[in-house]
């Protein structure tokens, strides 16, 4: 379910945005760049247009049929485009009409070409990397879209081609870098001599890793729920004779390997999320032990209280060992008990850790639901 098309998974649009790439046939990828207001999307969310139809999303649907043909333009011309749509008019004749939304969205629409390369090497290689992307230039020195990359782990800056103005770089990076820091992408403004100059910093990281111990039944729709949800999911089994690749046809990887070697076949970092799920208590133990010695951020332990109390008795842990990336009974309380029922409160769970958030309704907030930036 939803592995194409509209609102297909991130690993999926990233896989259809790089064959995309390496094709001959003519694609565009649209970007969220700004949104004043509500709306369905934040700035960054994408949406690749090419010979086989949309895949990702951007809106609820309202905007995908004039995106299409805007990126059917973008393609035969060969260069980036910049598209408001205010979202906020009572006009009869405006995209404001039903639609749900209360802002204004501003997309950036670019043919995925050569100035694309850099994305679709990050995408590869698992790097981190920040697009800056011209929104306004008001020297006009600088074409609306021009493209430069910043890689924030060896602080490198490639250029847009063609730059041989006297702007001033460093309170770009200094900007960009602060940007990164605070996981922002947004439009900001680099103060000049002259004019100032409006760009776009779009923060594309690697894709958060989900990985689930286990072989069970019950695995696959935890499984299932971490790929919808964005994550490279990977299962690790520790029993032969399984065949993990048919079993669970939604992760990204699957192995054998056995708790004590964990580390020895899987790198697992401060963007790796753990699920144990083993029902074998012996190797519950090994594995959760190995996964305490890593900078994991969330150990996910199935099983009721009683038995995980059990677990840390045998492992005889010092008083001291910080628990608190530990989380038995796993999953949030959505009062459900069916095999997927569980599955999606696991990873309910799992992504309220990932962004850092407290599970609440949100008819109980009372601000907007997404991060904003103060203009």
């Amino acid at each position: 379910m939803y592995k194409t098309g509209w609102s297909a998974p991130e690993p999926v649009f990233r896989r259809r945005l790089r064959d995309s790439f390496h094709s001959d046939k003519p694609a565009a990828v649209a970007t969220i760049v700004d949104v004043r207001g509500s709306a369905y999307r934040r700035p960054g969310a994408k949406m690749l247009y090419d010979g086989s139809g949309a895949t990702g999303a951007i809106t609820a649907g309202c905007l995908e049929h004039e995106l299409a043909d805007t990126s059917g333009r973008v393609c035969s011309v060969g260069e980036p485009e910049l598209v408001t749509y205010d979202l906020t008019s009572d006009e009869d004749d405006s995209w404001g009409l039903g639609v749900g939304c209360e802002g204004v969205v501003t997309a950036l629409l670019e043919p995925v070409a050569q100035r694309y390369s850099p994305v679709i090497e990050a995408f590869t290689s698992r790097q981190p990397i920040a697009a800056i992307t011209v929104v306004n230039d008001e020297t006009e020195t600088l074409e609306p879209g021009s493209r430069a990359y910043y890689h924030p782990k060896n602080k490198h800056f490639v250029p847009w081609d063609g730059d041989n103005s006297d702007w001033d770089r460093r309170a770009l990076l200094n900007q960009v870098e602060a940007l990164i820091s605070q996981e922002q992408t947004t439009v900001t403004t680099i103060e000049r001599d002259t004019q100032p100059l409006h760009v776009f910093v779009d923060r594309i990281e690697p894709l958060p890793k989900l990985v689930v111990f286990g072989s069970g039944r019950d695995v696959g729709p935890v499984v299932h729920a971490g790929s919808n949800a964005g994550f490279r999911v990977t299962v690790a089994g520790f029993r032969g004779g399984i065949d993990l690749d048919t079993g669970f046809p939604d992760a990204d990887q699957t192995l054998t390997t056995s708790p004590s070697q964990i580390s020895d076949v899987l790198t697992l970092c401060k963007r790796t999320y753990a699920v144990v799920m083993t029902h074998n208590f012996v190797d519950d133990c090994v594995t959760v032990d190995e996964l305490l010695g890593l900078p994991v951020p969330y150990i996910g332990v199935m099983g009721p209280e009683e038995r995980f109390e059990k677990l840390s008795a045998e492992l005889q842990l010092p008083p001291d060992t910080d628990l608190s990336r530990v989380y038995a009974p796993i999953g949030l309380d959505l009062g459900g008990g069916s095999p997927h029922q569980i599955g999606h409160s696991i990873i309910a769970e799992v992504l309220a850790v990932w962004n850092e958030t407290t599970p609440d309704h949100l008819r109980s907030s009372s601000g907007p639901i997404h991060d904003r930036i103060d203009d």
